[in-house]
């Protein structure tokens, strides 16, 4: 037979259980006092008294259940994120944030002398420049993950972070052939689902149509314009997941 933990049950299911109970309980402490982790405090959690408290009570605890539907997944989602965060981490501790700053010049100067030799200069300069905001975005993220702090974190090194890793490769399918199919193409496609799901509030679907081709650099345009709310959001992911599972 099993062995079980004291937190109700082993394995992946005691795991989620633990998890959705801190998740509602820091739920329930946005409006009420001592609600989570309060199991062998001294004070105890706090219950309702009044029919009016008890109320109140049951309805935001059922909310909260709600949400968990949405926010679980989430949390599941920044505890990945957060797994490979830091092996990023780990490898600009051992190298430094100049010597993950020489990587990406190394590799970003590559790519753009590849460039100049197969491509002609109009070409090449949109690619020099996007190689040169990929390594800045490289040395950025690097150099406030240094800083530390979920505020810093979220508010910038996971956007740099994201810059860093989408340029690359929408500039080697600028000047590779054979990957627009695997890259440009998805690209295309994923902005045409931005512009009629996300972007037609206000008609400004319409606008970027009207005025705006993407084609070539705009690739890297669209990603660069992508990274910063995809790292807010993956950075917020992260901090819910460092809410329900603190890292060691």
């Amino acid at each position: 037979m099993s062995t079980r933990s004291r937190s109700g049950g082993g394995g992946i299911v005691g795991a989620v259980r633990v998890d959705l109970q801190r998740l509602h309980g820091a739920w329930m402490e946005l409006v009420f006092p001592r609600q989570r982790g309060r199991g062998h405090s001294v004070m105890g959690k706090w219950e309702p008294e009044t029919l009016p408290q008890q109320i109140v009570y049951r309805v935001w605890s059922v909310l909260g259940v709600v949400g968990l539907l949405a926010m679980y997944p989430l949390t599941v989602l920044g505890l990945a994120t957060r797994f490979y965060a830091s092996k990023l981490d780990s490898t600009t501790t051992r190298i430094g944030v100049v010597g993950v700053t020489a990587i990406a010049v190394l590799v970003w100067g590559g790519l753009t002398v590849v460039a100049h030799l197969q491509l002609p200069t109009e070409a090449v300069i949109p690619i020099a420049a996007a190689s040169g905001v990929a390594v800045v975005s490289t040395a950025l993220a690097a150099g406030f993950s240094k800083i530390g702090g979920r505020l810093v974190s979220v508010l910038l090194a996971y956007p740099f972070a994201m810059t860093a890793i989408f340029l690359p490769p929408v500039v080697a399918a600028l000047v590779t052939p054979s990957l627009e199919g695997v890259i440009l193409e998805p690209s295309y496609d994923f902005a045409v689902w931005i512009l009629d799901n996300v972007l037609f509030v206000g008609g400004a679907n319409e606008y970027l149509r009207a005025n705006f081709e993407l084609e070539g650099a705009a690739y890297a345009g669209m990603w660069l314009g992508l990274s910063f709310p995809l790292g807010w959001f993956f950075g917020i992911v992260v901090a819910l997941a460092n809410l329900v599972r603190p890292s060691g």
